[in-house]
């Protein structure tokens, strides 16, 4: 944490009080486990107390209340009256948006919500699950737990039934196997492409219902 940085939280305490120096710390090593997990101060130009440079802000109160344009030096007094920081979260608005929160939470639910983003793009992969057409029971219900981990991961899956030979004469076996599959995950799955045929392939994919 920079000298900058730990002035700003000062200046919104009441060090003389207990209660306040406990309010003080928490912040201080809310900041230091931020900087300590992403190296360094935060790579983010988010604005907090002293640091607001706008002369006047539109006031957001902890508990949402639009209080409206008022002075910085007034946004600042109601947010040391709330033991909380002031944060600018729409520095862009004429006047900046500014909202009375505590730093602390406002770091992690915004961590929060780039684990979530991270977590949602790394999802929505095409899985493809091979059977074939006279494929045992036990064997099935192992590919449609498989297919079902996928589905809950939200991937699509494509199930494609592989035709050998003979085979190529009982694509209608091919049909019912899919149609029986579609079945057993109607709960979980919706069709997004009917079965086509390609060669000595029967495909069918199924993509997750929100």
């Amino acid at each position: 944490m920079t000298r900058r940085d730990e002035v700003d939280i000062i200046s919104l305490g009441h060090p003389e009080t207990p209660s306040a120096g406990r309010i003080l710390e928490r912040k201080r090593k809310a900041i230091n486990n931020h900087n300590n997990r992403f190296g360094g101060r935060p790579t983010e130009t988010v604005r907090i107390n002293n640091r607001i440079s706008a002369a006047t802000v539109r006031l957001i109160d902890s508990d949402g209340t639009q209080i409206g344009i008022r002075p910085i030096s007034e946004a600042l007094a109601l947010a040391r009256t709330r033991g909380m920081d002031l944060i600018e979260i729409a520095p862009q608005a004429n006047p900046p948006v500014c909202k009375v929160l505590d730093y602390s939470k406002y770091r992690y639910e915004q961590d929060k919500k780039e684990r979530e983003s991270h977590k949602n793009q790394k999802s929505g992969f095409l899985k493809e699950v091979r059977i074939k057409p006279h494929i045992g029971q036990h064997d099935l219900d192992v590919k449609i737990r498989q297919m079902t981990g996928f589905l809950t991961a939200r991937d699509k899956v494509r199930i494609t039934v592989v035709f050998r030979g003979r085979e190529m004469a009982h694509q209608d076996l091919g049909m019912k196997l899919l149609k029986s599959i579609q079945e057993r995950l109607a709960e979980l799955a919706s069709v997004e492409q009917a079965p086509l045929t390609d060669r000595n392939r029967l495909s069918m994919t199924l993509m997750p219902k929100r």
